[in-house]
């Protein structure tokens, strides 16, 4: 098992400053997160690049469908690069509020996911071997020499985790089926509806979704090995339902804990609160 930690509110200069206390402090990785009108993901994530060493890099979550594609594999391979191969792309459709809508249209759940599964397959594209080209409903590339960006350090491409829900009672699952593709899973469970008493992530309907994800690996001629498993909770007891032990997620098939602090005010003792839980080191 691998630790990381979501650094909810900071600063650019913070972020950075924040990212060496995690790697001294023995944290396996560092998340920043993307909004439509706010500090720039990517820019942060470069910074962070060139003041650490060792610790990861990523974003949880990137609404990719948001991008252009070439935009996205633009900013992800530079970051691989300033950091010698430390940066993972977290994806999945975004959720729909106020400050998204202030600026951008819902063009619909169906338009998102289908502008994600075609980025996607443009990042990994123009990431891996030249020439690409590509033709879907939304996105096109054709192949270019000129001013061709080196390759990533990450080969084929850095790591992508997706978003994968689980719908208790419905065959197919398609969000799983997209995770499944790719390098890693961010699991959840939702349900009909909010108060639906199945759409709860523990370990019975995490070890589902790991048996499901197996299942479709198979499928496609591909393993489980190096493939992650991400689970979020808190163990300073006030974000979410998820606590510690960890021992039961692993067992259940996760590869990484990862701490979100989300209920951190966004001030000064919130950052302070982020820093001193950051010290502490991952809970191994």
């Amino acid at each position: 098992m691998r630790y990381g930690a979501v650094i909810p509110f900071a600063s650019e200069p913070e972020f950075v400053e924040l990212a060496r206390v995690a790697e001294q402090a023995g944290w396996d990785m560092v998340f920043t997160w993307e909004a439509v009108w706010g500090k720039d993901a990517w820019a942060t994530l470069a910074a962070a690049a060139v003041a650490t060493e060792r610790i990861r890099l990523g974003t949880l979550i990137t609404p990719a469908s948001r991008y252009r594609p070439w935009d996205l594999a633009s900013r992800v391979g530079s970051v691989d690069r300033l950091s010698g191969g430390r940066v993972t792309l977290g994806v999945g459709l975004g959720a729909l509020h106020d400050n998204w809508l202030a600026f951008e249209p819902d063009e619909s759940r169906a338009v998102r996911a289908a502008k994600l599964d075609e980025g996607l397959a443009v990042y990994a594209g123009l990431l891996g071997d030249q020439p690409f080209e590509f033709r879907g409903e939304h996105w096109a590339a054709r192949p270019v020499e000129m001013l061709v960006p080196p390759p990533p350090v990450q080969r084929p491409h850095p790591p992508v985790w997706c978003v994968g829900a689980l719908v208790p009672g419905r065959e197919r699952q398609r969000s799983l089926e997209r995770a499944a593709r790719w390098q890693g899973v961010l699991p959840t469970v939702t349900g009909s509806t909010l108060d639906d008493p199945g759409a709860r992530l523990d370990p019975r309907s995490l070890r589902e979704i790991v048996d499901r994800i197996r299942t479709l690996r198979d499928g496609a001629g591909l393993t489980m090995d190096g493939y992650d498993v991400v689970v979020e909770g808190d163990s300073h007891g006030n974000f979410g339902h998820i606590r510690p032990p960890v021992e039961p997620w692993r067992e259940a098939g996760a590869t990484w804990w990862v701490e979100s602090w989300w209920d951190l005010p966004d001030s000064a003792q919130g950052a302070a609160e982020t820093r001193r839980r950051l010290e502490l080191g991952p809970p191994r």
